[in-house]
């Protein structure tokens, strides 16, 4: 029993150790983090995804929080209110279109996200509301912090294809891509830079 355990543990680990790390870091040209850019990595995986912090939009001090939110393909996203006004949430986006008509203070709506993309929010009693779901399918996925870093964990190794996107980056489709070579251990690094466009002339694109 304690060889086959022995056999087995020496065959395994070989493969544990086949998946690296991904860490990204994002500035504008200036020297400025730039946070709540998703990193996503269109890596081979199997089973459900799930991530470690909750599928949830607030309405609080009359914004959304967060500002981007990163789920699944197939969650259901929460959207309490914990304001002492009502809000009207919708989005028109092709990816999911819906509409929560006026709710009021401690009340919560359920969304469900059943393919990937991109879905601006807005309200629709209050314009300067606004926050972005990003419905992913891939378990690869990250948002950057206040620091501009996003690390993702266990990552295939091999050249993957990367893809870091903010609602407000200028380039095409908000995005910047690159392919990672991530190693059979350790972390592959890249530093990016990218320009950010005004809110308001974001909002315009959406």
């Amino acid at each position: 029993m304690i060889r086959l355990a022995a056999f087995l543990l020496a065959f395994m680990s070989p493969l544990r150790a086949l998946a690296g790390d991904v860490a990204v870091s994002v500035h504008t040209p200036q020297g400025q983090p730039i946070a709540n850019a998703v990193v996503t990595v269109a890596a081979p995986h199997t089973g459900p995804i799930r991530f470690p912090w909750t599928y949830q939009v607030a309405q609080q001090n009359l914004q959304f929080d967060p500002f981007v939110l990163v789920v699944p393909v197939g969650a259901d996203v929460a959207f309490p209110n914990r304001d002492t006004v009502r809000h009207h949430v919708y989005s028109f986006s092709p990816t999911k279109t819906f509409e929560l008509k006026l709710y009021g203070q401690d009340e919560t709506r359920v969304v469900h996200f059943d393919k990937p993309g991109i879905v601006p929010l807005g309200c629709n009693i209050h314009d300067n509301m606004v926050a972005f779901i990003v419905v992913v399918d891939t378990p690869y996925a990250a948002k950057t912090d206040a620091a501009g870093n996003a690390v993702i964990h266990g990552v295939p190794a091999g050249a993957q294809p990367v893809k870091v996107w903010h609602p407000y980056l200028r380039a095409p489709g908000n995005a910047l891509a690159f392919t990672a070579a991530v190693p059979k251990d350790g972390a592959f690094r890249q530093a990016l830079t990218g320009q950010l466009r005004a809110p308001a002339e974001q909002r315009r694109l959406y």
